[in-house]
Order: C-alpha cells, then structure tokens, then sequence
C-alpha cells in the first residue's frame, strides 16, 4: 500500500540495501568486521590516555573526545543495519528514525566543532608555545568541549523537530539504509520548505565556519612552521600537528 493514514503510521522500511540480497551476507561480515575493529581501536586509545599520565595534556584529551565521538557515532546506526541484513528485517520505528537522525546529526556536528577546537589547540600550541599553558588550562578546555557537544545537540534538536513536525502519508519507504533527514523529508506530504531551508542555511553555515576555522589556524600554523630555520625543528613542529592534520583531511576529504 502506497498511501498510509498519519494516525497508523508507525514505522519506516529501509530499502537501501534491498535490491542487494546476493551480498546481504558478506556485507554483514565486512561491516560487522570493520565496526569491532572501530570499536577496539577508539577503546584502546582511551585507556592509553587514561592510564598514561604523560598523556594528561589538551591535545590528547580532546583526542579522547574524538575518540568517544567514533565510538558513539556509528553506534547510531550500524548496530540497526547489521540486524536488519542479519534477518533480512528492513524496518524501524518512527521513534527509533528519530532518535537514529537525532543522534546522528548531533555526533556528526559535535566532530564538526570538536576537530575546529583541536586545530585552535594545535594553533596555539606552535604559534604562542610560551603562552600556551596560561592559555590552554583545563577549566578553558572543559568549557571548549562542553560547548561542543552542546552546540552538537542543539543544532541536531532543531533539525529533528522540523523534521518530525511533518506530515507523512506518501510513503513509509526510505531510499537509505539508515534513517537520514533528506530520505525522509521526501516522503512528507506537507510542506518542506523550513526543514530544507535549516538544512541549507544553518547546517551549511556552521560547516562552512568550522571549516574556514580549521583552515585559517592551519594557515598560521603552517606559516610560522616555514619560519622555523632547522629541518629538525620544522619536523618536531609538525609532527605535533600531523595526526590531526590527517584526520581534518579524511574527515572533509571524504
């Protein structure tokens, strides 16, 4: 049935994966795989920042929240779709879509944010050294990280409301594997213009500001590197920076 009253619909059907059921299995394997090995890694390096205390310094406790990030973000959706291939299950709940989105958006914008503050870390870090005690201190970190994950929430709650506020009657069919604002906001029957206008407008300006932050604080970074005249101060210098240099450039590369 194509057409579905609001006062019955309660659940959504997941069609990504459905025109692959001859991989259905193998991928369940590769992502069952890959999710373990996340999970392992991410939890790894949390003891070792915790039960080091070498490690008790800024940039590895924001890395420590980077790494709660990989662990709780994925978590909001691979759990769901291994089950869904493992018993050939393609549905969800309204509120279990919601809260996937919800959570989703939310830890998605809170690395958005948290990868803008590790740049301003690495920033100050090279271009004031002597400074960078007095400025970095553990109350002003603390603060840096809850602004993060709160700014993370509350930009994913604005969007999940508008969304949800909608009316569905077209369809309950999700073209998506996970439950995402654009795959759903398609299937409303009402108007969408807000939901996609927050999307584009806020959604594309705190992007694009997170990502100019990054990019001016590496732009310093890298300048006051080239001013550095020894090639084993240079490389000191970078290697301080170069781990999380790599994951800005896989993060929004990708």
């Amino acid at each position: 049935m194509d057409v579905y009253n609001l006062t019955t619909f309660t659940e959504f059907i997941l069609i990504g994966l459905s025109d692959l059921p001859e991989v259905r299995y193998p991928l369940f394997m590769v992502l069952a795989t890959v999710y373990q090995i996340t999970l392992l890694g991410n939890i790894a390096i949390l003891l070792a920042i915790a039960t080091e205390k070498k490690l008790h310094t800024p940039m590895y406790y924001f890395l420590a929240n980077l790494s709660l990030l990989d662990i709780f973000c994925p978590s909001t959706i691979v759990p769901k779709i291994l089950r869904n291939l493992l018993t050939k299950k393609q549905n969800i709940s309204f509120l279990g879509c919601a809260l996937q989105i919800y959570f989703l958006v939310a830890l998605e914008g809170t690395e958005v944010f948290l990868l803008s503050v590790m740049a301003y870390d690495r920033y100050v870090a090279i271009c004031f050294p002597l400074r960078y005690t007095l400025i970095m201190t553990k109350k002003f970190c603390v603060q840096l990280t809850a602004g993060t994950w709160t700014s993370g929430f509350l930009h994913s709650l604005l969007h999940t409301v508008f969304t949800f506020r909608l009316s569905f009657c077209k369809s309950n069919r999700v073209n998506q594997y996970y439950c995402d604002i654009p795959p759903v906001v398609a299937l409303s029957c009402s108007s969408t213009y807000v939901a996609e206008m927050l999307v584009l407008v806020i959604g594309g300006f705190l992007a694009t500001s997170t990502f100019f932050i990054t990019g001016i604080s590496y732009f310093y970074i890298i300048s006051m590197i080239l001013q550095i005249r020894s090639v084993e101060g240079k490389r000191k210098a970078f290697s301080t920076c170069a781990s999380h240099l790599l994951v800005v450039g896989l993060f929004y590369g990708t």
